[in-house]
């Protein structure tokens, strides 16, 4: 008899805020088996609506091997105005399938897991591409979201010991609010109304809703700075020429007028990428230290399948899902 369980938020969020030290692991060994070909990540779907052209719901299918075995779903709805009435922006489910029979055997809420993931990569590439140095320097946060505070948790969790955090957001009252979260983890912060003096830290992290470039073409990135473009959109593609650019998987970054895409089609071509964060995790690739960094992350499928199992095998060990008895309607085929 096939189960089925549904996990919600409360039981994801407790699960993923006690060890997010396990869920950036999980990230790790999945952008490795990804890039060892053990998976399929298919193009995320978008739908749009034309009486609201900012709004968005996202189809990421995806299949992860290396001992998860899972196939699976992320359904994420991006609606900004969500933000004036006090709400989050996005809003997520995701279904988990089993790999040998295809039946789904989960419903988790999926908009923590997805955050967190995200944050998860954030910190994985930060202690990668900058070690020491982009952990305990001078940090700026632009965008004051539910993923610009997820990062800093995740940015704690992997050994951040910044000098100082700017937060700098077009509305004021959220980047008084991330800096108050920040001071609550024991660093020091303040917000900044200035662009220029967030560009000038050592690690700047992007976590914004922009949908296109707002950062000056003539902005000068220095030697060993590890910019995190987890938005995508706020970097003119003039930037990255002069910096080295490592993506989460080239393909899936090259559309959806993404900097990256942008500056290949300003270049028409994609000798500006250095290469993928697996591969400088495996040493394949390195950086180079007289050059700023760029890690732009598309967002892969696999890692919410990642963090997903992980989400339901722990919520199963404590008894924490919602089954439904009788979700399938026809057990046997006769």
């Amino acid at each position: 008899m096939t189960t089925f369980d549904i996990v919600p938020g409360n039981v994801a969020s407790r699960v993923l805020d006690e060890d997010r030290a396990a869920v950036i692991a999980l990230v790790r060994s999945a952008y490795l088996t990804h890039e060892a070909g053990q998976s399929v990540n298919p193009d995320s779907y978008f739908l749009r609506f034309p009486e609201k052209p900012d709004a968005r719901i996202i189809a990421l299918p995806a299949y992860l091997g290396g001992g998860t075995d899972l196939a699976g779903i992320k359904w994420i709805a991006s609606f900004p105005s969500n933000v004036a009435e006090g709400n989050p922006r996005a809003s997520a489910v995701l279904v988990l399938n089993d790999y040998r029979t295809g039946y789904p055997i989960a419903l988790l809420e999926a908009a923590g897991i997805s955050a967190a993931r995200t944050a998860a990569s954030a910190a994985l590439a930060a202690r990668t591409l900058g070690g020491g140095a982009a952990l305990s320097g001078r940090t700026a946060v632009i965008g004051a979201g539910v993923i610009a505070r997820t990062i800093t948790d995740y940015l704690a969790a992997a050994g951040w010991q910044p000098d100082e955090v700017l937060c700098h957001d077009l509305h004021e009252p959220s980047a008084s609010r991330l800096a108050a979260h920040v001071g609550s983890l024991g660093f020091d912060a303040r917000t900044t109304g200035s662009l220029e003096e967030a560009l000038d830290c050592d690690l700047v992290v992007f976590a914004t809703t922009a949908a296109q470039p707002y950062v000056p073409a003539d902005t000068r990135l220095r030697p060993g700075q590890v910019v995190l473009n987890i938005s995508l959109r706020d970097l003119p593609p003039e930037l990255l020429l002069g910096a080295d650019n490592v993506l989460d998987d080239v393909e899936h970054c090259m559309k959806a007028q993404t900097s990256p895409h942008l500056a290949e089609q300003l270049t028409g071509g994609r000798e500006f990428v250095t290469g993928t964060l697996a591969q400088v995790l495996s040493g394949e690739v390195t950086t180079d230290p007289g050059r700023a960094v760029v890690f732009s992350p598309f967002g892969l499928g696999v890692l919410d399948l990642a963090v997903g199992a992980y989400v339901l095998d722990q919520a199963r060990k404590r008894e924490e899902t919602v089954a439904v008895p009788g979700f399938f309607g026809q057990e046997r085929r006769w």
